[in-house]
């Protein structure tokens, strides 16, 4: 299927620019979508650009993730309201080589073919531009009256408090304008990708490539995400959904896309994954004949995780979910790294043990009901026992004599207290 053609029914065009279609067709294409460098990892939010170049090298042409070293230390005014923190070079590096080794989970970096990925950094090009060979080589290019009429800038200049905006953030479609010339003059580079906010810097570099080169460049945005109730798409109240497991766990990130809404899961489907069109299809009327299955967001959440992830990390998860629901093993638990085994539990009440009570062992009814006062009495601990209703790390308990050891502890540190169906307690030694 042809790029556009592509995009198109997985509603990931907002804007494009005429003779972008016929561009593709006619030849192998380089295009760029720009990466804000400002953390190590990148997070949910940056994976429509990231699918985008994904889609354009399926589909035959090149793809260049643009790394923005140099716009990372200025800071876009698109969409924000204030000017970012500024980072220094080391850090933007490093940040670089993270992100990297993320996107070639998406992207072909490393084979001969004419369409291999590639990553740049503007900053490379940007660090030896003097003041005066800018205005010179650059801005003459540019009207004021040009630059004024965008969105970005009109929305800040007119913004509420009247802070307006620096000299450094106005010139930033400049300075974007300036990758994609360098782009094309170096890396033949005809189109560039990214974010509908973006539209205005982008046809600045079109604009600026016409007018002093005399070329045609090309412009093509996907629209910004957002949940179907309005609210920012990838935030969560602990933050953003990074892809770097240290910062969100595997578990945590297949949640978030198992508890998305139907309305969303929809969506999502058609954005997040490589399924066809009729594979989507398919999907979506088995869903609505049964949405209580969830059979959109469990498809949706296996396809993101393992492509994000792994296989293994997608399979971990599924099943520390099912440890909620009453199934799960003491060796299943402890399988769990320790970040998942909490994260499953989040919210679940804790209470901490000294870790010589199990050096010698202490009787269950002693350590629930007097230690960690899980139970208010052993007489209702014992009740609880005979009715079956008492587990330990997924075992049922059947003797109120039973000794509790060390033997016990879940990754050398917690116990986990079921009482009835759904009540969870966490022991943890200090």
């Amino acid at each position: 299927m042809n790029f556009v053609d592509e995009l198109q029914w997985r509603g990931m065009i907002h804007d494009i620019m005429p003779g972008t279609k016929e561009q593709l067709d006619k030849e192998l294409t380089a295009a760029y979508v720009g990466i804000d460098p400002t953390a190590d990892s990148l997070h949910i939010g940056h994976l429509v650009g990231v699918m985008m170049l994904k889609h354009f090298q399926i589909a035959g042409h090149k793809p260049i993730a643009l790394i923005g070293g140099a716009t990372g230390m200025i800071g876009d005014p698109s969409g924000k309201s204030q000017e970012r923190n500024l980072l220094d070079e080391t850090t933007l590096r490093y940040n670089q080589e993270c992100i990297k080794k993320q996107l070639a989970k998406f992207l072909d970096f490393e084979s001969d073919a004419p369409n291999a990925a590639e990553m740049v950094n503007n900053y490379d090009w940007m660090k030896d531009f003097s003041f005066l060979a800018f205005i010179r080589d650059i801005g003459k290019h540019i009207t004021v009256n040009y630059m004024m009429s965008k969105d970005s800038v009109k929305k800040r200049l007119d913004s509420d408090g009247g802070a307006g905006m620096s000299f450094t953030e106005f010139t930033y479609q400049l300075v974007q304008g300036t990758d994609f010339l360098h782009l094309y003059e170096n890396n033949n580079t005809k189109l560039q990708m990214g974010g509908s906010d973006q539209w205005g810097n982008i046809t600045t570099g079109t604009e600026l490539i016409r007018r002093k080169t005399g070329g045609e460049a090309f412009a093509l945005t996907c629209p910004l995400i957002k949940k179907a109730d309005g609210t920012k798409f990838g935030k969560t109240e602990s933050g953003n959904v990074w892809l770097d497991p240290k910062l969100t766990s595997p578990f945590k990130f297949y949640q978030f896309w198992l508890n998305t809404s139907d309305e969303d899961a929809v969506r999502y489907i058609k954005i997040f994954t490589l399924l066809t069109q009729d594979e989507v299809s398919e999907l979506i009327s088995s869903h609505a004949e049964a949405p209580h299955l969830r059979l959109l967001q469990r498809r949706l959440a296996e396809e993101v995780t393992v492509m994000v992830h792994s296989r293994e990390d997608y399979d971990l998860a599924v099943e520390a979910s099912q440890i909620l629901f009453g199934q799960g093993t003491a060796e299943l638990l402890n399988k769990l790294d320790e970040e998942t085994f909490l994260s499953v539990f989040e919210g679940v009440p804790q209470f901490k043990i000294p870790a010589t009570e199990l050096e010698a062992g202490i009787k269950v009814v002693d350590l629930l009901a007097e230690k960690a006062m899980v139970f208010p009495s052993k007489g209702e601990l014992r009740r609880t026992i005979q009715g079956n209703g008492l587990s330990i790390n997924k075992g049922k308990v059947t003797d109120a004599e039973l000794i509790i050891t060390n033997d016990f502890l879940i990754g050398e540190k917690y116990i986990l207290v079921q009482k009835g169906k759904k009540n969870y307690f966490l022991l943890r030694t200090d």
